[in-house]
């Protein structure tokens, strides 16, 4: 096993306990006994940068949950030492969420070491590259559809909006509709990227710049289904425009953690609101979501959803930018060449 490694390290350079962590991150050479306890090493060749990991490379919220720390909620790779009967050396494998990267030593590493129950085996239809296209963001999205189809969404419902959708959830979500035969409505602030959304899957595309989102308690029903990445004020205009028994899955709170409902949607409408939480996703759904990924959900083009491929090196520059909305798509990370 190769004695040193580099890993991106996020530290505290506050030295006061009763102030809000300074994060500095830094990328140095690495030893094993350095990361987090486990039975399995793995060499990690594909991780991604999600908004979470945004977040903790900027210290811009509370996601690492001790100092120093490696970030980086997902990672892909091969085992290459197992103490584990689970697994063996060159099994195949990845973890999203699972607390990598906030708890324990995370996948912003050329190696992790973890505990082999934590691991999934990748999906056959899968490649290590797939796997982070997708990451926590696409495990969200298809999460999300799942659990709108688990309460009756079918294509010949009617429309499905996708709120946030120049982000990595919202553009797989576009993807993971579009491959299940959904009409769908894409909105976004950033117009520039019409086309681009149009290949992921709107069917319509919505500038919501300077949009006014006041409505009625209940409102005209437009759709049968949506995927809520901002939360606030936009999922409040929505719920009142759902159509009769459909569902809003909400997974993000990009405009803000606020909600000002009635019950009217759910009274009147059998309207379903259903949380989405990627996180602590019970383990058997989460191998059954990644095995619709990797087949029935699947697009075609999912390489078009790649904005860039960076190394260990540049994750600090892009993880400001996920922070300012200046990419699309996915941010991936290539730790294997």
């Amino acid at each position: 096993m190769k004695d040193l490694f580099l890993a991106l390290w996020a530290q505290n350079s506050t030295q006061d306990p009763n102030q809000f962590p300074d994060i500095q991150c830094e990328l140095r050479e690495t030893r094993i006994d350095e990361l987090s306890e486990g039975d399995v090493v793995v060499d990690v060749h594909y991780s991604g940068i999600n908004f979470k990991d945004a977040l903790a490379v900027c210290g811009k919220g509370k996601i690492l949950r001790s100092l120093p720390l490696i970030p980086g909620i997902d990672m892909a790779g091969v085992v290459s030492h197992s103490k584990s009967t689970l697994w063996q050396e060159g099994d195949s494998v990845f973890l999203n969420g699972n607390n990598l990267g906030e708890t324990i030593t995370g996948g912003f590493s050329q190696k992790v070491r973890i505990a082999g129950d934590r691991l999934l085996a990748l999906p056959k239809d899968l490649s290590l590259k797939e796997a982070m296209i997708y990451g926590t963001a696409g495990f969200t999205a298809a999460l999300a559809l799942n659990r709108l189809e688990h309460n009756g969404l079918t294509p010949n419902k009617g429309k499905v909006l996708v709120t946030g959708a120049t982000g990595g959830v919202g553009s797989l979500a576009l993807g993971f509709l579009k491959k299940r035969g959904y009409e769908c409505e894409a909105w976004t602030r950033r117009l520039q990227h019409k086309e681009w959304l149009t290949k992921c899957g709107a069917s319509e595309v919505t500038d919501i710049s300077g949009y006014d989102f006041k409505a009625a308690p209940l409102a005209k029903a437009i759709w049968a289904g949506a995927i809520d990445n901002l939360g606030g004020e936009a999922l409040s205009y929505i719920l009142p425009h759902m159509d009769l028994w459909s569902s809003v899955a909400s997974i993000g709170l990009a405009q803000n953690e606020n909600l000002n409902t009635t019950v009217f949607p759910f009274i009147l409408r059998g309207v379903n609101l259903l949380g989405t939480s990627s996180n602590n996703c019970p383990l058997d759904l989460k191998k059954a979501i990644w095995q619709q990924m990797a087949t029935t959900y699947k697009p075609e083009n999912l390489s078009d959803w790649v904005f860039k491929e960076i190394g260990l090196e540049d994750i600090e520059a892009n993880a400001e930018q996920v922070l300012s909305s200046l990419h699309h798509g996915r941010i991936l990370i290539n730790l294997k060449d």
